[in-house]
């Protein structure tokens, strides 16, 4: 598999501060304890897109693709202490995906970490489908009261504006596949979450905005 990273630190261009703010706030406060389920996470990590392009093969044969990500940062370990940041002003995937003010940050203590991906102006076509968003974004925590948040603003998808729910993977029917909404998955390792997942089969997956947090 071939594997290209887009990554551009130290940038904040269009980054909503509230956001941010309300993610801080996250990880200094004590939230109630939400019940865990599903699986765990090793390091805590941040990415505005990873978008993989399958290579045709033989009929029900997967063969190794070409993989892009745009603003990812590195991956911290459960229980170090650090920052890590990543942004670019725009960012696409040939032919596939295009967006801007795209970022990703990761903070670590000791006992807990958080992690926050977005992006704004999101246009997507994958395979006759289109997908468009005003802003997209997701969040995790970890520590003592792991948590999972993700927001899609204005999403048109095959010409129909969707509503998210709010509801952990909800899906929307796509041509050839299915476009997932706030994908998560909290377990004792940690919490990661996925604000748009759009998969079709046997062509691409593409992952918008996904955020993970481990637990120390």
């Amino acid at each position: 598999m071939t594997v290209s990273i887009a990554h551009e630190a130290g940038m904040n261009h269009g980054f909503r501060t509230h956001h941010r703010s309300f993610l801080l706030g996250l990880l200094l406060a004590a939230l109630p304890a939400l019940s865990p389920a599903v699986s765990a996470q090793t390091t805590s990590q941040a990415q505005a897109v990873q978008a993989t392009l399958l290579q045709l093969g033989l009929p029900g044969v997967s063969l190794p693709g070409t993989t892009t990500v745009l603003a990812s940062t590195s991956s911290l370990p459960p229980g170090i202490e650090g920052a890590l940041d990543a942004s670019l002003i725009a960012g696409s995937v040939p032919t596939m995906l295009s967006a801007d003010s795209l970022h990703a940050t990761v903070i670590g203590l000791t006992d807990r970490a958080s992690s926050e991906a977005s992006l704004g102006s999101l246009g997507m076509f994958v395979a006759g489908n289109t997908i468009s968003a005003d802003f997209v974004m997701a969040q995790a925590l970890s520590g003592a009261a792991p948590a999972g948040l993700s927001e899609i603003d204005g999403l048109v998808i095959n010409g129909t504006r969707i509503t998210p729910t709010g509801e952990r993977g909800q899906t929307v029917p796509i041509l050839g596949g299915v476009a997932i909404l706030n994908e998560q998955q909290t377990g004792a390792g940690g919490v990661a979450v996925t604000a748009l997942h759009v998969i079709v089969n046997g062509v691409a997956d593409v992952l918008v905005a996904t955020a993970s947090a481990a637990a120390p």
